[in-house]
């Protein structure tokens, strides 16, 4: 008889928690008992519909990084084993059961995480690491600019920059009590992308200079302005775009300011690049987890069968760090 589990399920009505069979791990993958999952902005598109990368349509389980206690592995699995408290990223995590794969699977930190902190890392550390460090080449000393500093992800980011070595971060908030408290996490500077100025005040903070590196968040109505405040032979590594993902270009300013503009995602990665994403993230930053110097507040718990009011909140546009679905 097939066991089966509770998961919150794309369906053609939307999002509903069902009964569905407990998948089964695979030889270099890693099934966790999930106590926690973290939403993602790209669970949003996919609930109502859209995909990423290879996820998508009716049937998808929703979820990207969760926490739990292993239930079992793959043959080919060494690194845990049956009991250990991990922390993952994956597809599927909205669920009682998810797979990981072991090279993107992390023991939870022994100092008392609870499993909603424990899964709100996965995802922001490496995506913030691979933006900061990898793709923007951070230096020490170099200053950072995180456009969306208060999401989730962008809280990550600026403890990240400030961990590797950043002289001075921006972080940027439509909404002045979210940007009351970027300080807390980092920000040297927070600015308003929506004061006409706001540009000019990146420049005054840098004594004219501009910012060494962008992390976008954005995109769409705030590109020219931050190329305005980013430095000759800046980088800006776009990772999101809330703003929309078209809008007006000046090129011009971005060759004449020689900006290396990269942009990134997960959507188009292999196995192979993911595993070495993760990999390069536990070497620069795990000890820092160990020690704790990087959290995200969470912002709200709901219970797994409350995913449709959770999807919700995040849509809604008014939390501050994560949203966290408890299993």
């Amino acid at each position: 008889m097939t066991e089966t589990m509770r998961a919150a399920v794309v369906t053609p009505e939307g999002v509903r928690v069902q009964d569905v069979p407990r998948p089964t791990p695979g030889p270099e993958e890693v099934l966790v008992r999930v106590r926690a999952a973290t939403l993602n902005r790209a669970d949003l598109g996919v609930a109502a519909g859209g995909s990423h990368g290879s996820m998508g349509g009716a049937g998808t389980i929703l979820g990207l990084d969760f926490a739990g206690e292993v239930a079992a592995v793959g043959s080919a699995v060494t690194e845990v084993k049956p009991g250990d408290r991990v922390t993952c990223s994956g597809a599927g995590g909205y669920a009682e059961y998810a797979i990981a794969d072991s090279h993107r699977v992390q023991k939870v930190p022994d100092r008392n995480l609870s499993w909603e902190e424990a899964a709100t890392l996965p995802v922001a550390l490496a995506t913030m690491h691979d933006a900061i460090v990898v793709n923007g080449r951070l230096a020490k000393g170099e200053s950072v600019m995180i456009l969306g500093a208060s999401s989730g992800v962008g809280i990550m980011g600026m403890q990240i920059a400030k961990f590797m070595g950043a002289g001075l971060v921006v972080g940027t908030s439509t909404d002045a009590g979210r940007r009351a408290r970027l300080a807390e996490f980092g920000a040297d500077v927070a600015v308003n992308t929506r004061d006409a100025d706001w540009a000019e005040q990146v420049l005054a903070a840098t004594d004219g200079r501009g910012v060494n590196l962008v992390v976008d968040q954005i995109s769409a109505a705030t590109i020219n302005a931050a190329m305005r405040c980013t430095a000759v032979l800046g980088r800006i590594v776009n990772v999101g775009r809330l703003g929309g993902n078209k809008g007006e270009f000046d090129f011009d300013l971005h060759a004449t300011r020689r900006i290396a503009y990269i942009g990134v995602t997960h959507r188009t990665r292999s196995r192979e690049e993911i595993r070495a994403e993760y990999a390069a993230m536990r070497r620069d930053l795990w000890d820092g987890v160990e020690q704790g110097r990087f959290s995200i507040p969470i912002d709200k718990v709901f219970p797994l069968d409350e995913v449709v009011e959770a999807l919700a909140h995040m849509k809604a546009n008014k939390h501050f760090g994560k949203i966290v679905l408890s299993v």
